[in-house]
């Protein structure tokens, strides 16, 4: 076993094996004043400053009555909120899920960040989210706040933060289960069990999706190549969480997932990987404090077959990467009023890319690459939070150094000599940002919320050094590409019309400095490359009432979004590639009785482009979806889901004319327990 496997595997047995031995063992812990420990297995308290930034949370009810069991889903009813490209995570490549807020878009790489209870989930080497593994029976929380961040992690939070929470056993039940398939004989399966083990608790879940999938590509386009986008994903994970004492508690958690795809023909596969583990100490004494240590190990292989000739041109077979972080907060008691967080993280990402360049009409090889490096933030924040009276001012500042090093592209013949090799000059640097704002509660109806920000995100080493070719576009990397950066201001009223009723409106302004795009430099040919400024203005709304039996959640973003790169750039003034100006979603919802749901979702995504020209055009689409919840006997519920119920063409991709489809219409119908 080499050392890398070594450090993975040992490093996820000690910290399964440590939590689930505290867990167990109330020898550990110290009773409270009421001689009760309560262990929540969440993070510090969210600040009073929160609110001053445009945030959303969304609730375990709203997360677990999604029509397609997929967390994609669940956020596009946040406005502003998109990925990369329209299609979910069942039929779309897995390197082009990236997520983005406010339409600050334009390649496939995170400019949001997301956690997972406080760890980064982004992929160490391509920066996509890695949606498959991120189960919904196991969240208890979403919360996103858009616009930059400067705290924990801030540096990935260039258009803002998605930070989902774990749910407990007091959400899950001891044991819980769902099983559903759908009319394509599809089916979707998760399970967990949540025991309470003395003072402590441990949470072991799974999930296994499957199919033979839908016809990505029109009828009208299909040769005898193309196929199904079939699917076969699967994960596991186990988090423990025990008491050190009244006030402190350790929290752990190791998971591994899969997922298989095949996209437009036979022999595209596609597949990632992954094994992480992560290890918290949260103290809510008088000195709060947040500690955590995480290792993740990802990897992905992709086969592109040529839409001409439908056979293989290039199979990227291996792309081993690494994450390693961690983060140490302290809150000094600075008086009831007042919060102040001082902080440091820091990660290190690394990876290598394997492909070989294969003759499309022999499937003989033609080139072996190599390409990698390493990525290193190391960031220093403070952030302090002041309740006068009706006001709270919360303002932040944060210091990162980031180091670019090691990248090289290798370029060996068919016989493993080498033709080429390049080596990239280090990149360091130091970058500044801060973000400040205002909260003032007038009134119990209204609040007034005002703030101002900036961000940073360092290019990923897809971006620095990975060419790749979605046929008949190749795009080439550019090793050169600077830190995006980020700045932007927005102001923000909240009203409470009557109890359960709320509506909220927000206009911003954002921009991104240095932005990174992948810009046509010549016929089916592009670049990565900075370009000078991508602005989006706009304003987004919700709306959210709880009356009776009735519960509807609505958002709409209508954003002006564009390129600047100089006057005589073709690109300025032109939309971002894939970016709507329009995005709007409403749930209604009916809660009859305990356990009874049924849920109707709208939607709607404007017009988007293909490419940064503009040439390729993605027509909007507008979708329905249901979702019915009905208890039965026993602890069991009848689950039916419905998605895309009109049959709308969802356009997610068009090159010249050659498009691929998202979702068509699907029916499901299972079962769900819980004890």
């Amino acid at each position: 076993m080499d050392d890398t496997r070594f450090c993975r595997a040992n490093g996820q047995y000690i910290a399964t094996a440590l939590a689930l031995a505290l867990a167990s063992s109330p020898a550990f812990a110290e009773a409270g004043p009421n001689g009760e420990i309560v262990v929540s297995g969440k993070g510090l308290e969210v600040t009073p400053g929160t609110p001053a930034y445009s945030s959303v949370e969304i609730d375990r009810d709203a997360i677990v009555s999604s029509a397609s069991g997929r967390i994609e889903d669940v956020l596009t009813s946040v406005a502003g909120f998109q990925q990369f490209r329209r299609s979910d995570s069942r039929s779309s490549n897995p390197s082009a899920q990236g997520v983005t807020l406010r339409a600050l878009g334009g390649n496939a790489t995170s400019r949001a960040l997301v956690l997972l209870d406080g760890v980064p989930m982004v992929d160490p080497f391509f920066g996509y989210v890695p949606l498959t593994a991120l189960a919904l029976d196991g969240l208890a929380a979403i919360r996103v706040t858009r616009g930059g961040g400067s705290g924990p992690f801030g540096a990935g939070a260039l258009s803002g933060t998605i930070e989902l929470e774990s749910a407990g056993p007091e959400m899950l039940g001891l044991v819980s289960a769902q099983l559903l398939g759908s009319q394509r004989g599809e089916t979707e399966a998760s399970a967990s069990i949540a025991p309470r083990l003395g003072e402590g608790f441990v949470v072991v879940s799974a999930r296994w999706d499957r199919g033979k999938g839908f016809w990505t590509t029109p009828t009208a386009q299909r040769v005898p190549a193309s196929v199904r986008a079939r699917y076969e994903s699967w994960s596991t994970a186990v988090r423990a969480v025990a008491p050190l004492s009244d006030t402190v508690e350790l929290q752990s958690r190791i998971s591994v997932y899969r997922d298989d795809r095949v996209l437009r023909f036979r022999g595209a596969d596609t597949s990632t990987e992954g094994e992480d583990a992560s290890l918290r100490l949260v103290g809510r004494g008088a000195w709060q404090f947040d500690a955590l240590a995480y290792f993740q190990s990802r990897n992905f292989s992709n086969v592109v077959v040529s839409a001409t000739s439908f056979r293989p041109t290039l199979d990227q077979f291996d792309t081993p990467a690494q994450g390693i972080g961690g983060k140490f907060e302290l809150r000094p008691p600075v008086g009831e009023q007042n919060v102040l967080r001082l902080g440091v993280d820091w990660r290190r990402l690394s990876g290598t890319m394997n492909e070989n360049a294969l003759n499309a009409t022999t499937g003989a090889v033609t080139a072996r690459r190599r390409a990698g490096g390493v990525n290193t933030d190391v960031g220093f924040y403070a952030e302090n939070d002041l309740t006068v009276g009706p006001v709270v001012l919360t303002g932040g500042l944060r210091a990162d150094r980031t180091v670019i090093a090691d990248g090289y592209f290798e370029v060996r013949n068919a016989a493993g000599a080498v033709t080429s090799r390049s080596d990239y000059a280090k990149q360091t640097d130091w970058t500044v940002t801060w973000r400040g704002g205002a909260l003032l509660q007038a009134s119990e109806a209204l609040a007034l919320r005002a703030a101002a920000y900036s961000g940073l995100r360092q290019p990923t080493l897809n971006e620095l050094y990975r060419p790749f070719t979605v046929f008949p576009v190749t795009t080439q990397a550019n090793a050169a590409l600077r830190n995006e950066r980020q700045k932007g201001f927005e102001a923000g009223v909240d009203i409470t019309l009557a109890k359960g009723v709320r509506f909220g409106v927000t206009g911003f302004d954002n921009r991104i400095e240095n932005a990174i795009a992948n810009v046509t430099i010549g016929t089916n040919l592009r670049q990565r490359r900075n370009v000078s400024e991508i602005r989006a203005r706009g304003i987004e709304a919700s709306a959210r009432a709880e009356v009776g039996i009735v519960r509807f959640d609505g958002s709409l973003a209508w954003t002006d979004a564009e390129v600047r790169n100089g006057a005589a750039s073709e690109l300025t003034g032109k939309r971002p590639a894939q970016t709507p100006r329009i995005a709007a979603s409403g749930t209604l919802a009916l809660v009859p009785a305990a356990g009874w749901q049924i849920a109707a979702t709208l939607r709607h995504v404007g017009l988007q482009y293909e490419d940064d020209l503009q040439r390729d055009s993605l027509p909007a689409a507008t979708t329905l979806d249901l979702f019915a919840q009905v208890p039965l006997i026993a602890g069991a519920s009848l689950v039916l889901r419905g998605e895309n119920l009109f049959d709308e063409d969802i356009v997610t991709r068009n090159s010249g004319g050659s498009i691929d489809l998202g979702n068509p219409r699907t029916l499901w119908a299972g079962v769900r327990f819980t004890m």
